[in-house]
């Protein structure tokens, strides 16, 4: 039986391991968790915020995923968009899914993430 999801990997291509640090700590916010010393070798690094594993692993013919992403739940969510927008990244919002406020956004190797906060019962489109 399925109990919880252990964590998400996104690819990066190879000597991505800087800036994917910066983002991931110093903008989102995660913090970052040393791999196993066998797997460590391989590059990529991972990280990890309220029970939310997210694993990057080195691909040399990456691509970056343009439909597949990563869906990630916040709290504050003109804020965080605020604080990645400062950052030099990209918020496009989208209020298409019911009961939720949504934005999409791109890692600093063009991986897509969607970040979203459920709305309060009865505010706003979608209720």
């Amino acid at each position: 039986m399925l109990t919880a999801v252990d964590h998400v990997q996104l690819a990066a291509p190879p000597g991505a391991e800087g800036v994917l640090r910066a983002y991931y700590v110093d903008v989102l916010g995660m913090t970052e968790i040393p791999k196993p010393p066998v797997l460590a070798a391989r590059g990529g690094c991972w990280f990890r915020a309220d029970g939310v594993q997210l694993h990057l692993g080195i691909e040399r013919d990456f691509r970056p995923a343009k439909k597949a992403h990563l869906g990630l739940r916040v709290t504050g969510i003109e804020t965080y968009a605020t604080r990645l927008a400062a950052h030099g990244a990209a918020v496009t919002w989208d209020d298409e899914l019911p009961g939720h406020r949504r934005f999409d956004s791109e890692d600093p190797v063009g991986n897509r993430l969607e970040f979203l906060e459920p709305r309060l019962r009865g505010s706003g489109p979608g209720w």
